[in-house]
């Protein structure tokens, strides 16, 4: 069984086709890319498959069941997380209670029993605490745990935000252009993170302008170009597509 099953997914916008008739499969344990140029309709993909987008047409399966009508966070509980291509961090609140956040999905405690502060919610809390100072530890973060938000610089706000979408336990994890707006150190560490997520069991669907780290760590690429599926397979079989390299330089 695959992961993850697209069949004939579409996204209209009024009369514009943002994703066409588009075919693929996700296999556990794998990190799977998607690029393309500007425009090609990647971050429209993530929200398809988290539903803040409805699709115009098609179906999509995540561990054999259809999942194209529930609301994002039942998807999010059967085990798909994401990060953003914009940062989508909580600055009044510290590095800890950002990942805490993300523990959420696990927490059971109603809204009495949270405000009688009853034995089973303080159990709770502290298990909350332990779950989200792991993944914090996971992503090289402990020693920020404290420390506001507002006071990390970029680089780190980014891996702050992986942890948080590490903290939910997912089966899958969608990166939307992790690494835009890091240095060359902070890229590499990246790297290292995002190949030791995969090595922990996560599948990552990954979408990254940044070739040079695409091409070191994918299992396997997608290439979309205005919506439509161009060509897939290992990276060696991109690098050396003509029509990917038609796409991205064009051709006389």
């Amino acid at each position: 069984m695959q992961l993850l099953e697209v069949r004939d997914l579409e996204k209209k916008f009024g009369g514009l086709k943002a994703i066409s008739d588009l075919n693929f499969s996700v296999t556990e344990r794998i990190i799977f890319s998607v690029i393309g140029p500007n425009g090609a309709g990647k971050t429209t993909l993530f929200n398809l498959l988290t539903n803040i987008y409805k699709p115009s047409g098609g179906s999509i399966r995540f561990l054999g069941r259809e999942i194209t009508s529930l609301p994002p966070y039942k998807i999010a509980k059967m085990g798909i997380t994401r990060t953003f291509q914009n940062l989508q961090v909580f600055l009044n609140m510290t590095a800890l209670e950002n990942v805490m956040v993300g523990c959420h999905l696990h927490s059971s405690s109603g809204l009495i029993a949270a405000a009688l502060r009853l034995p089973s919610v303080t159990r709770e809390e502290k298990k909350v605490r332990e779950m989200a100072r792991q993944a914090l530890e996971f992503c090289n973060l402990q020693d920020i745990a404290h420390m506001p938000a507002s006071a990390l610089p970029y680089g780190t706000l980014k891996r702050l935000e992986i942890a948080r979408a590490l903290a939910a336990k997912p089966r899958l994890l969608l990166m939307d252009e992790p690494a835009a707006g890091l240095n060359d150190t902070e890229t590499m560490e990246l790297c290292n993170l995002i190949s030791r997520i995969c090595e922990s069991g996560i599948t990552i669907i990954l979408v990254e302008h940044n070739m040079s780290l695409v091409m070191e760590i994918s299992h396997h690429v997608l290439v979309l170009n205005y919506g439509e599926l161009l060509a897939q397979g290992s990276p060696y079989e991109i690098q050396h597509n003509s029509e990917v390299i038609a796409a991205y330089l064009g051709e006389d």
